[in-house]
């Protein structure tokens, strides 16, 4: 049995923990009212059509309805993986986001670095307005922008061939060459936002390390190395873990408008959103597009936890949970 004094020293504590408690909820309040804007659309945008899940376990009857329209299990499942479409699909989508993420991350890093180094205001500016630019247009803009680049009759890189003797290539015809004009794109579009959240943890570096290592000897290079590099391990890791939760999530403006929807271009710039929507919206299969979207999400989900996972286990101390 506890003594007297034990009793109101714990009483004491507890009454301590819940004034700290209250006087906290009153400095931070504003804070949670904030929130809630924000988790009322989160929950709308992103949790609630997750319901709609159960489709992809029905053959749709317009005549019954979808509540009611026979239940079909995984038949839709079964029937996406035995076409060559899955297959295609699945390849490009982790192909082309492999190698957006690995080439992004690198030309990232580079753009961020040399940027950091302008010591003009004005040029820092300016070359962050300029690489920001195409990450701030929409992906129809780009469409129309890549035509002016790709027509076959009137386009820039044609015309240059044309005047060097040399025969005009037909670009929307030929889907060989489509892998990397998509790859340029992509970094074209997006280097601009990565390298300025790489530029942004570079400049929180703390300068005397660099003054430190100068007075050392070491070369520009060298502080970029020991000392750059290591310092942006955990941006790096953070946004490689997000690009990999994304893997299949691939950018649906990407590939279906800067390839002009091309039916013979489908090999290699058929991702899995692009045939949820044209299995949606070109062939009404609404179950096996509903299927495509659900072994979507669920393997980018798997990919997040194994990404976090394995990070947790090589660094503990950069994993995101």
């Amino acid at each position: 049995m506890p003594w007297p004094f034990q009793e109101r020293r714990e009483r004491r504590k507890m009454n301590n923990k819940i004034k700290t408690k209250k006087k906290r909820l009153q400095k931070q309040w504003p804070f949670y009212i904030m929130i809630i804007p924000g988790m009322i659309y989160l929950l709308i945008n992103n949790y609630g059509p997750m319901a709609g899940i159960f489709i992809a376990f029905k053959k749709i009857d317009y005549g019954l309805g979808i509540f009611n329209s026979p239940w079909v299990g995984l038949e839709n499942f079964e029937y996406l993986f035995k076409t060559d479409a899955a297959l295609i699909m699945t390849r490009n989508t982790i192909l082309y986001n492999v190698a957006f993420i690995v080439l992004g991350t690198i030309l990232g890093i580079a753009v961020g670095i040399m940027l950091s180094e302008l010591r003009s205001k004005a040029k820092t500016k300016f070359f962050q307005t300029v690489i920001l630019l195409p990450y701030l247009l929409s992906w129809v803009i780009c469409a129309y922008i890549g035509y002016a680049f790709l027509s076959k009759e009137s386009g820039l890189l044609n015309s240059l061939l044309t005047s060097l003797g040399l025969q005009a290539v037909d670009w929307y015809n030929d889907p060989g060459k489509w892998p990397v004009i998509l790859i340029i794109v992509n970094i074209w579009k997006g280097i601009g936002y990565t390298s300025i959240i790489y530029m942004s943890t570079i400049i929180g570096i703390d300068k005397s390390l660099y003054e430190a290592a100068r007075v050392d000897g070491a070369t520009r290079w060298q502080e970029i190395r020991m000392i750059t590099l290591p310092l942006l391990k955990s941006t790096i890791i953070m946004l490689t873990i997000m690009n990999i939760g994304r893997i299949f999530y691939s950018d649906f403006g990407l590939f279906y408008q800067i390839p002009l929807n091309s039916g013979t271009l489908y090999p290699t710039t058929q991702t899995i959103d692009t045939y949820v929507y044209r299995a949606l919206m070109q062939q009404n299969q609404i179950g096996m597009s509903s299927a495509a979207g659900g072994y979507q999400s669920l393997v980018g989900f798997v990919l997040v936890l194994a990404a976090n996972m394995i990070v947790r286990k090589i660094s503990p101390d950069d994993a995101m949970f």
